[in-house]
């Protein structure tokens, strides 16, 4: 039986938590994917992020509406889940990378998040 797409292992392109916030301050800044668990993104978030947990991301990648021209940030708590999220990403021709550290080096970098 394979495994599922979505295991975290290899490496993948990154973006440190401060880069993302400045990527942010501009217009337009880059798309925003978490995709931690509903539960997870209600407790606190990057503000702008769509949430789609990544076992479900190939199903639902569609009907995001995620622009092929501008780059897409995935996010997760820790990076392992946002991963996969980015090999997927890339293979359907987005520009994308993930929060290098997930939401755990968002939030040690002191950077706002949006909740509930």
């Amino acid at each position: 039986m394979p495994l599922p797409w979505w295991l975290p292992f290899g490496a993948v392109p990154e973006t440190s938590p401060h880069d993302l916030a400045r990527a942010l301050e501009r217009a337009p800044g880059p798309q925003l994917l978490d995709v931690r668990t509903p539960a997870e993104f209600a407790g606190g978030r990057v503000a702008g992020a769509a949430n789609v947990p990544v076992s479900t991301l190939a199903a639902r990648l569609p009907e995001l509406g995620l622009d092929p021209s501008r780059p897409v940030v995935a996010i997760c708590l820790s990076a392992h889940r946002s991963a996969p999220a980015v090999r997927l990403l890339r293979q359907r021709g987005f520009d994308a990378s993930h929060l290098a550290g997930g939401m755990i080096a968002w939030r040690a970098a002191g950077l706002p998040e949006t909740r509930g």
